[in-house]
């Protein structure tokens, strides 16, 4: 066997991988609460600072655009320093986050609203990556389950955010949601404290001509099939979830339904992360994300079919759901294409695309939403799913036409 082919030295120990994964599901629970705090909150307080509504979504695109940004760094810093440091350097910027947000409502400032979602994005490339720390040590046949449990985490961040922004939104009235940025630093404090006990084992030494090109990486079918799958489940929740909350209080609905109505959705992301794994290693990777697609476009279609509490509910659980098989699924693909010395550029670049494209679609969600509407913004989740989809059905064809031609 090469060198090249070699397992490193600590490659695979499922039992460390499942103890982190533990670990890091109970960070994640806590990292995330700052995520459904921002998209919960910043789209509301930015109609209400905003100089031009159609700028309304640009704090969530902030945040996104802090996520896009943060990715190539983090690799940087995992690979120099790292996995635990580098996941670290992202909590400092959590708390910074929810000061940074709450100086701006007391301000009743619009861009350092911006600022401070953007620190928010910087914490969510560090805490979206406990993912990919959780299936460092994993096998294989481990891996999918790994990114479960971490993403599983997510069901709790899902109550902790909302239910945070329910009862401190008018705890310093009339400063409607500053003390709920003020929990999300606290969130952002414990989540560090839980982090310290991530046992990662140093990298062994590697040769230099032992990793391949990043370029050869990425131009091979399988990561382009997940980098696109992982791009559109992404991106599709993110443009419609951007708007959400300001479509529903648009329509007449009440800041706590908005706010269960993200609740709702985070645990549907999250909640299905107890069985994916699962159901990968059973049916296939390929199988899985592809039902995750399909479950986005009937998202869609209960999101066109009416405006009641009950069809935003309903879109966006049922966006939840696609998303988890979707963006495991893709995960999971990506874990498929490197070698363990590989990982950290393999996967750091897989983010910055994903997070570039949800900068995009955070963006244009609140433009749309203002221009063409609630359905017209769903109405374009259809072909971006068909898409992935045409992509997904190639790669098994080539998979099976391959298998053929080995018999």
């Amino acid at each position: 066997m090469s060198a090249a082919a070699e397992p490193l030295p600590h490659a695979f120990d499922d039992n460390l991988a499942k103890r982190n994964a533990r670990v890091l599901a109970v960070a994640q629970a806590l990292a995330g609460g700052n995520n459904t705090v921002i998209v919960s909150t910043a789209s509301i307080v930015g109609s209400m600072l905003a100089p031009d509504k159609g700028l309304a979504t640009l704090p969530v695109t902030g945040m996104v655009m802090g996520m896009w940004v943060g990715t190539l760094p983090l690799g940087w810093l995992a690979r120099r320093y790292g996995r635990r440091n580098a996941l670290q350097s992202g909590s400092l910027f959590g708390v910074l986050s929810g000061l940074v947000s709450y100086s701006a409502v007391m301000q009743g400032s619009f861009w350092l609203l911006i600022l401070g979602t953007f620190f928010g994005g910087l914490y969510a490339a560090a805490h979206l990556s406990y993912r990919f720390a959780a299936a460092d040590t994993a096998s294989e046949r481990l891996r999918p389950k790994v990114v479960s449990w971490v993403l599983a985490g997510g069901v709790f961040a899902a109550v902790i955010g909302p239910q945070l922004v329910i009862f401190t939104k008018d705890l310093l009235s009339p400063y409607v949601f500053a003390a709920s940025y003020l929990g999300q630093s606290a969130c952002a404090v414990l989540a560090a404290i839980v982090l310290g006990f991530v046992k990662v084992p140093p990298p062994a030494p590697v040769r230099d001509d032992s990793m391949r090109p990043l370029g050869a990486i990425v131009r091979t079918p399988r990561f382009v099939v997940a980098v696109a799958c992982g791009v559109v489940s992404y991106g599709v929740m993110n443009l419609v979830m951007t708007s959400a909350p300001l479509a529903m209080v648009g329509c007449g609905h009440s800041v706590t339904d908005a706010a269960l109505g993200i609740q709702w959705h985070v645990i549907a992301m999250y909640a299905p992360s107890f069985f994916t794994g699962s159901l990968i290693a059973r049916f296939g990777v390929e199988r899985i994300t592809g039902l995750g697609l399909l479950i986005l476009a009937g998202s869609a279609v209960v999101a066109v079919a009416g405006l009641s509490v009950g069809h935003f509910w309903g879109a966006l659980i049922l966006q939840g759901i696609g998303w988890n098989f979707a963006f495991i699924g893709a995960t999971t693909m990506v874990t498929q294409c490197h070698r363990p010395e590989e990982r950290t550029k393999v996967q750091s670049f897989n983010d910055f695309i994903i997070f570039g494209s949800m900068a995009v679609t955070s963006f244009s969600s609140g433009q749309f939403l203002e221009l063409f509407g609630w359905a017209t913004l769903n109405e374009l989740v259809f072909p971006l799913v068909a898409v992935a989809g045409v992509l997904l059905i190639w790669l098994v064809m080539r998979k099976r036409a391959e298998a053929a031609a080995a018999i």
